[in-house]
Parts: structure tokens; sequence; C-alpha cells
């Protein structure tokens, strides 16, 4: 992998071979969401571009990709311009744990809007396609539930989470207008919560925060009575929504996500018996702007990409503890964040 200072080993740009296979542009790709991507696009033999600054990423998600000769991994910010000659690009290049964004929330939007501009400019140079992973927080706490694409959303503009979900609002509106304005080919994907292997210990997301309290014995922590529902998507289902879309005719937004609803607490309880564990579910104050209802409508994503999630929660978070327990017994400890 390239990790040099400032990005880039040599060139700031990079051209295929001639005769060569599909070339695919992952931003963000050493991240969780990223790094099932990457993999999935090589076992299909694209040339895989992994583009990543690793301040959320991580080297060890991508290692197991690192000799493999149709892939190259490449350290650098997508706030800072970049050039390839590529066939598609998947802008997946954002911090997206709430106390991952808002630890610089400035830096967070620029991430969203200069990562995305950067991502269809180059997008407009090369005729490449161009996928936005977008987000369920778009709709912010929504007063209509599900929430289908055509709901506007109900966001707070100036609250602690708004660098992360106007962020991702400001760059769906670069995707319509330069598609609008410069005929880019875009595709558009509102992620809901996903979990599974790869996800960061301490990332702060419920799934994650529940596993990792279960298996050490610790206090699980509810945010408010924990009443309010979430609905949960397996990566491996979600990236195939992903590869789906990018090969679809569809440039409006499109839902990805498991249509599944359970309460936080249930989702606790069901950690708790699947792992074995003792904890005890505690009670803190509910952060400010948080959702209380998250499920969407997927009908879109069944009708034009024949898609619809598979795995099971229960089947899924047994997946996901095998994961974090195997990453606790390697000696894993929690990694503060910066204050």
């Amino acid at each position: 992998m390239d990790h040099s200072k400032g990005g880039w080993s040599g060139s700031r740009s990079w051209s295929a071979p001639k005769g060569r296979q599909q070339i695919s542009l992952v931003m963000g790709g050493a991240g969780f969401l990223g790094s099932h991507l990457c993999e999935r696009l090589r076992t299909e033999g694209h040339q895989v571009i992994c583009l990543d600054d690793f301040s959320t990423g991580r080297p060890e998600n991508i290692a197991n990709l690192s000799r493999d000769k149709g892939f190259r991994a490449i350290e650098h910010d997508v706030i800072e311009p970049f050039d390839f000659d590529v066939d598609e690009i998947y802008n997946l290049a954002c911090p997206a744990s709430p106390p991952r964004y808002q630890l610089d929330p400035i830096r967070t939007f620029k991430t969203s809007v200069f990562g995305a501009i950067n991502a269809l400019e180059l997008a407009h140079r090369t005729g490449a396609r161009v996928l936005l992973s977008s987000t369920s927080e778009v709709y912010g706490d929504p007063a209509v539930h599900p929430q289908p694409e055509s709901y506007w959303g109900n966001v707070n503009p100036f609250g602690p989470r708004s660098c992360y979900d106007e962020g991702k609002r400001a760059a769906e509106t670069l995707f319509h207008d330069y598609h609008e304005r410069r005929s880019v080919d875009i595709r558009v994907a509102r992620i809901f919560n996903t979990y599974g292997p790869r996800m960061s210990p301490d990332d702060g997301r419920v799934v994650s925060n529940f596993v990792i309290q279960a298996l050490k014995g610790d206090d699980i922590t509810l945010y408010g009575d924990g009443s309010q529902t979430r609905s949960f998507c397996f990566v491996a289902d979600l990236v195939e929504g992903l590869v789906r879309l990018m090969r679809s005719g569809v440039s409006t937004p499109v839902n990805l996500g498991n249509t599944g609803e359970f309460t936080v607490r249930e989702l606790a309880e069901l950690v708790i018996e699947i792992s074995g564990s003792k904890s005890r579910i505690v009670h803190r104050p509910l952060p400010v702007d948080d959702p209380r209802q998250r499920r969407p409508d997927i009908r879109l994503a069944e009708s034009v990409l024949g898609w619809s999630p598979r795995t099971a929660l229960r089947d899924g978070l047994g997946r996901t503890i095998l994961h974090f327990d195997k990453v606790l017994a390697g000696g894993w400890h929690r990694e503060e964040l910066a204050s």
C-alpha cells in the first residue's frame, strides 16, 4: 500500500494499462463498508483502487487484499483533488458514526462536500459513473414513517449532528446538479443502519457498542428509554444493493436498508441472549436530535434493482459477535477519541 506523507507515492494521477479490466475507484475503501465493497469488486475481476486517508478506515480491513495485484491502496484525503483513469467511482468517504463525525464537524462537512465535488469532477473528465453513499440521516428525525425517497426530511441544520446530516444533503444536491447541468452519470444510495464484521469496536454505533459491552460483561447503555426504533441491514446485503444500484439505470436516490424494525431495547436483549452475556441494561439521557424512528421504504429498490435484504438480524448478529469475540481475544483495547 502507498502510505507516503501527503498521500501519494510519485505521481498524483494513475492511468490504467491498455486492454485492462474494468477499474473501480472506492473512496473510503479501507472503512467498514468500503473494505467489503473492495473485496466484492475484486471477486468479480475489477481492478480496484482504494482511496482512504485512514482517519477512520483501518489498514487491517484491507490487509487480505494487500498482495493482490489487482488492488491498489492509496493514502489520500478526498478533500484534495485526485485524478485516475477509472470506469466507476464509489464515494464512501466520510466518517459515519456520531462520535467520529462530531469530533471535527467542519472537516466532516468538507469531506462530504469537497469529496463529492472531486468525485463528480473526475467523473465528468473521464465519463465514469459515480455513486454517492448518502444516508438515512438526510431524513433527520422523520415525521413520515417508514421513510420513502420522496420524503424531504426533518433535519436540524444547527445541531451536533448537522455536519453529517446536512453534509450528505449538500452532497446529494451536488450530484443532482452535476447530473442535470453536466450530464454526469450518477447513482445515489440512501443507506440505513448497516452492521457486520469490521465495524470499528469503538465507533460509537449501537450494534458495536452493545456487542463489545456484552462480550466484556459491562453494562449495556441504552439512551433514553430504549423505545426508539432502528432497522439493521447486514453488510453483505448492503454491498449487494450498492453493486446493483451502480449497474442500474436509476439516477434518483434509492433507499437501501432492512425493513425489519426493532426497538433499541430489543436489540440489546438479543445481543445479550446470543452472546450469553450477564450484562445489565442501564439508561442514559437521549442525545440531541437522535431520531425516534428509522425504517426504510425499499419498494423502489425492490422494483428497479430486484433487491431486498436476505440476512435475518439474529443470523447477522451471530456473525458479528463472533468477529468481535476474535477482536477482543486479539488484545484490542478501546481507543479513546481525542477531545
